[in-house]
Formats: C-alpha cells, sequence, structure tokens
C-alpha cells in the first residue's frame, strides 16, 4: 500500500522535475565551441539537399585513397572552419599538381606497372552557372577567340606521357601517367574570375571555379574508361600578380582580428591537397580515341591554345608551329603553292608538309583539298589557334601580303618627248604602258633595286634619282620622300646622263 500511495505526486513536483530535464537540455548552448563549432554547411553539404552529390563514396575517415593531388599554390586564411578551402590563382601562371600515388600494399594490383589515365578541368563552382555553362563559355570563346582555358606547361612537367587537348573543349586536358614514377604537372589557367560575373558598377566578386581530377584506369579493350579516384578544389584566377596582392590582404585583414576571432578561421596552408569528390558527370562519355580534331602527340610537341568551349569543353592544342615564313604568302610561289579542290587527302597531307603546317597534319588526316578550301577563317583559327590558324587560312586562299606601298611607272620615249615638245602636253597622243613596283621598305636604295630589275640594268648604274617638282626643279628622292607618296601614284621615268661616270640619273615626272 505504500508504493500505492507514492503514486500520485503533486502537481508542483511533477513541474519541478520538468523543468530540471529542460534545463539540462538546453544547457551548452550559446557557449563558445571553439575549433569544434557547429556550421550550418555540413547540413548543406548532405546528399539531401545536393542530389546531384549523393553519389559520393561514404565518408570513412579511415579510408585511404588511391592517389592523392597537391596543388602547389598557398590557401586563403580567410576561409572559415569547416569551409572549404579556397586558393587564388594567377592569370597565365604555372601552378605544379603533384600526383601521388597513395595506395597501400596490394591494393589496385591491376594498375600495377602500367599507365593510368587522368583528365584535369577547370569548371564552374557555382550552381547557377554550371547550368548555364554551354552558353558562359561559348561567350567567352568568342570574346577570345584563339585562346583556352587551360594548358599545359609541358616542358615543366615531369612524368607526363601522350598529352591531350581536344580543340572543341577548351577547358580540359588530359594524360597518361606511371603510379609508379614522380609525375607533376604544371598548368596554366586563362580566364579570370571576373570575365563570368555580371557587369553592374564595377568592383564586381568574381566567381570562384573548380579544378578537378577524374583518373581513370584501362579496360579489357585498352580503353582508359574503369573510372578510379576524382578530387577537386576551389580556386579563383586574377589577372598576373592579383593573387598575390589578394592572399597579402586577406592575410592582413586576419592579423587586425582578435585572438577569439581568428579562431573561427582557417590557417593558411602553404599548398593545396585536393578533396575526394564525385566524377565528373562526362567522364564515363570521353572518347579516348583521336579524332580528327583531337590532337595528340608525344610528350614534347603538345599542342595547347585555343579558344572553345564550355567547363565541359575542352582548350584546344595550342601547337608550336615551325616558322611559317613570308614565303607562304609571296607572288611568286602563289601559283605553285595553292591547294587544289581535286587534291585527295594524300596530296592534302603533302602540301600541308610541304608549306611547313607539319605539326597539323594529324588533325587534317583525312581531309581532301576540297575539305581544306571549304573551312572558314573562324575554322581554321579554332582548330589552329590564331597566329597559325591565319597563316594556313592565307595560305590556303593563296592570299598575298599586300605591299606596304604601289607605284606605277613607265619609260618616257624619244617619240613622246619630241611630240611634247611640238604639240604641248595636252595634245600628246602617245600610249603609255605603265608597270607596277611594290615597295616594302619604302627606301631609296629599294625604289632603285626595282627600277634597274624593271628595266634590265644592274643598280649602280643609276646615279641619282629625282623627282620633278614645281616649276620643273629636280627634288632628291630620299626616304621621307617614299614614306609620303600617295599609294598607286603615277611616275613617268626620264634618263638624263649623269656628269661624273657613266650612269643615269632617273627623273620621276
Amino acid at each position: 500500500m505504500a508504493w500505492a500511495l507514492k503514486l500520485p505526486l503533486a502537481d508542483e513536483v511533477i513541474e519541478s522535475g520538468l523543468v530540471q530535464d529542460f534545463d539540462a537540455s538546453l544547457s551548452g548552448i550559446g557557449q563558445e565551441l571553439g575549433a569544434g563549432a557547429y556550421s550550418m554547411s555540413d547540413v548543406l553539404a548532405l546528399p539531401i539537399f545536393k542530389q546531384e552529390e549523393s553519389n559520393l563514396p561514404p565518408d570513412n575517415e579511415n579510408k585511404i585513397l588511391p592517389f592523392q593531388y597537391v596543388l602547389c599554390a598557398a590557401t586563403s586564411p580567410a576561409v572559415k572552419l569547416h569551409d572549404e578551402t579556397l586558393t587564388y590563382l594567377n592569370q597565365g601562371q604555372s601552378y605544379e599538381i603533384r600526383m601521388l600515388d597513395n595506395r597501400k600494399m596490394g591494393e589496385l594490383p591491376e594498375i600495377t606497372g602500367k599507365m593510368v589515365k587522368s583528365i584535369i578541368r577547370v569548371v564552374f563552382h557555382d550552381r547557377r552557372l554550371q547550368y548555364t555553362e554551354h552558353q558562359q563559355l561559348e561567350g567567352w570563346r568568342w570574346n577570345r577567340p584563339g585562346d583556352r582555358i587551360l594548358d599545359l606547361d609541358i616542358p615543366m612537367s615531369v612524368g607526363m606521357v601522350d598529352p591531350r587537348a581536344n580543340p572543341t573543349q577548351l577547358n580540359t586536358v588530359e594524360f597518361l601517367w606511371d603510379p609508379s614514377k614522380r609525375t607533376s604537372v604544371f598548368i596554366q589557367v586563362h580566364c579570370i574570375s571576373t570575365e563570368f560575373t555580371m557587369r553592374k558598377h564595377g568592383g564586381e566578386k568574381g566567381v570562384p571555379f573548380r579544378i578537378q581530377i577524374d583518373t581513370f584506369k584501362e579496360n579489357e579493350g585498352g580503353e582508359y574508361t574503369e573510372h578510379l579516384h576524382s578530387a577537386s578544389c576551389q580556386v579563383k584566377v586574377f589577372k598576373p600578380k592579383g593573387a598575390d596582392r589578394k592572399q597579402k590582404t586577406d592575410r592582413e585583414k586576419m592579423e587586425k582580428r582578435a585572438p577569439q576571432e581568428k579562431e573561427k578561421y582557417q590557417p593558411s596552408y602553404e599548398t593545396t591537397i585536393l578533396t575526394e569528390c564525385s566524377p565528373w558527370p562526362e567522364a564515363t562519355y570521353v572518347n579516348n580515341s583521336p579524332s580528327p580534331g583531337f590532337n595528340s602527340s608525344a610528350h614534347n610537341s603538345f599542342p595547347v591554345a585555343e579558344g572553345n568551349g564550355s567547363p565541359n569543353h575542352q582548350p584546344e592544342p595550342v601547337v608550336q608551329v615551325a616558322d611559317l615564313s613570308c614565303h607562304l604568302l609571296r607572288r611568286d610561289s602563289e601559283s605553285s603553292q595553292n591547294l587544289l579542290p581535286t587534291a585527295t587527302p594524300q596530296d592534302a597531307q603533302q602540301w600541308l608538309h610541304r608549306n611547313r603546317f607539319s605539326p597539323f597534319c594529324r588533325l587534317f588526316t583525312n581531309f581532301s583539298g576540297a575539305d581544306l578550301l571549304k573551312l572558314t577563317r573562324e575554322d581554321v583559327i579554332q582548330i589552329c589557334g590564331p597566329a597559325d590558324g591565319i597563316r594556313l587560312f592565307n595560305a590556303l586562299k593563296g592570299r598575298v601580303v599586300r605591299p606596304r606601298l604601289t607605284v606605277y611607272v613607265c619609260q618616257e620615249s624619244q617619240q613622246a618627248r619630241e611630240e611634247k615638245q611640238e604639240n604641248g602636253d595636252a595634245a600628246s597622243s602617245t600610249f603609255f604602258v605603265y608597270h607596277a613596283i611594290y615597295l616594302e621598305d619604302l627606301t631609296a636604295v629599294e625604289l632603285t633595286e626595282k627600277i634597274a630589275q624593271l628595266f634590265s640594268i644592274s643598280p649602280p648604274q643609276i646615279s641619282q634619282i629625282f623627282k620633278q617638282g614645281p616649276t620643273g626643279i629636280h627634288v632628291l628622292v630620299s626616304d621621307e620622300m617614299i614614306q609620303n607618296f600617295q599609294d598607286e601614284t603615277c611616275f613617268v621615268l626620264d634618263t638624263m646622263k649623269a656628269e661624273t661616270n657613266d650612269g643615269y640619273h632617273i627623273i620621276l615626272k
């Protein structure tokens, strides 16, 4: 009975117990938690909020990833705890990425002694820009014709084999490497973060990019399609030296913060470790065999430099072509150098070799003469880059370099002089035949040589060249006078015996 009598408790006792329990459950809320502070970014990063990342491997602190990629650039000190690191890069500067084999003994024995393929791409970090990626990069390509978003610095790279760049994908490069050997790849990013910012009143905040690396192993068919590992990091790209200034500004701001505030931010690390991520969505659809527009060549002949594409589109190879020299454009070789529409693919290959376009022969393997001649100027620039593309287009079309100055001359005959004396200038009915002289250097020496060549005499036989001026005076022709000649001016040449030697004076009337 005593036990039964204790069951009914007074209302105030029940309320007191509930209050104590509730107070205990609230203990610690609002207190400073230091380095372990809770961040909503952890929750927002969960697959339930970002379904596109739901295929990430389960988080396991003890898991050792097969590879590790280290970008040799310092992280920003102005990044809060639990947020992803942010690294600043200078436009066009070469940055090293170390490709490290992180496998445990006996792990992935099928790639031991074999090559793996890695694809490096620059993509948008902002989800909104990812949805409009193609339009964004197309706009960039038209504003920067011939440029690439991402390049490999071949001379500085170590351990990289068979580098490739697709002309239609300006933001991607790929290569093979042996995990058992030291491999360091140097990359250059040519687009800056503010180029994709909506322009308002200046001082716009640049958008962040992601550098992502996807690595694949070879399948039974010899194609590198079996995914092994993916990792990425967040970067912002500034104009040359801008990244250094931004890093310094962030460091100075952090130094001014109170110690308690500093605890909320990550320290700056000398290098950036790429963190594991999902494979790039298009990675499984990458064509691993070279195509006519996909340049794959030896390590020392990697081409990279062109502009077309979206973060999924890759930079075109910028091929270092031998000096194509001016003879491709000269008139005297025009007829023999022209490519005919009837040329077979073999003839077209020979024409490319003969005209010193050998680095592009692989790109145009199956192109006939008609195919090459149908290419527009924009097509050729997109494939070969701006400098070499313009040269190739001019060679295909048989275009010549327009001379700086063209003058027309004819030699006045003795009969014409007599008619002038008898009938006056206006009554002369003599028919004059003019010859064109094309000048490049715009000097008196060049004009002397061209006139001597025209009339089949040696240049020393021409003592001086004069221009007939007002009231019939003879003005000595100098370099400066030639530079002020109007283009396509007509002259009648008269000759006068030199007093001091057996030569002649030329008079331009």
